[in-house]
């Protein structure tokens, strides 16, 4: 566990959620589609979303990608995901993804768990900077970028393809670690 608030927790991606993230992100699949459609796919039926986090704690273990699940305490259901990717390790640089259920949003539980995944990428992953990459029309995730304190650099052209849409320009947030 990374974090732990009144309500839920922030644990690093086990095979023991694979059931519990397709539910999560069967129910929320309309939501999801357009930003997160790899996900998605990947996780339309319990056999798919067992492959699915085998890879992700693979990942995990390598070091090449973080996920981590935000999880109710009381019946312990996977209410959203956060990923720390796209790892340049000379750098010291990755992006921070993030989804939740849609019965969660607007508790600031994800303000909340992105702070924490924001510290721990830093502390414990030792990065200098983080971005968040989220399309103008996404509020609520840019809600949660600039609560954080990640602030805006710049729009990326033609970044991100929709299934069956054409490319969309997206806005790249940036943190920068703590100087002491």
């Amino acid at each position: 566990m990374i974090a732990t608030f009144a309500e839920y927790t922030i644990d690093p991606i086990h095979e023991k959620y694979a059931w519990r993230i397709c539910d999560l992100l069967v129910a929320n699949s309309d939501r999801l589609r357009r930003y997160f459609p790899k996900t998605l796919e990947q996780n339309l039926n319990p056999d798919l979303s067992k492959i699915f986090v085998g890879d992700k704690v693979r990942q995990f273990d390598c070091k090449e990608e973080f996920l981590f699940v935000l999880k109710e305490k009381e019946n312990h259901k996977v209410i959203g995901l956060i990923y720390i990717k796209e790892l340049d390790w000379k750098v010291g640089q990755a992006e921070l993804a993030y989804c939740i259920g849609y019965q969660y949003e607007g508790k600031g539980w994800m303000t909340e768990a992105v702070k924490a995944s924001s510290t721990y990428a830093f502390d414990h992953l030792g990065l200098k900077t983080l971005q968040i990459i989220a399309h103008k029309s996404n509020l609520g995730s840019i809600k949660v970028a600039e609560k954080c304190g990640y602030l805006w650099k710049r729009t990326l052209k033609k970044e991100h393809t929709p299934p069956r849409e054409e490319p969309l320009d997206m806005e790249l947030y940036e943190l920068k670690t703590p100087t002491v």
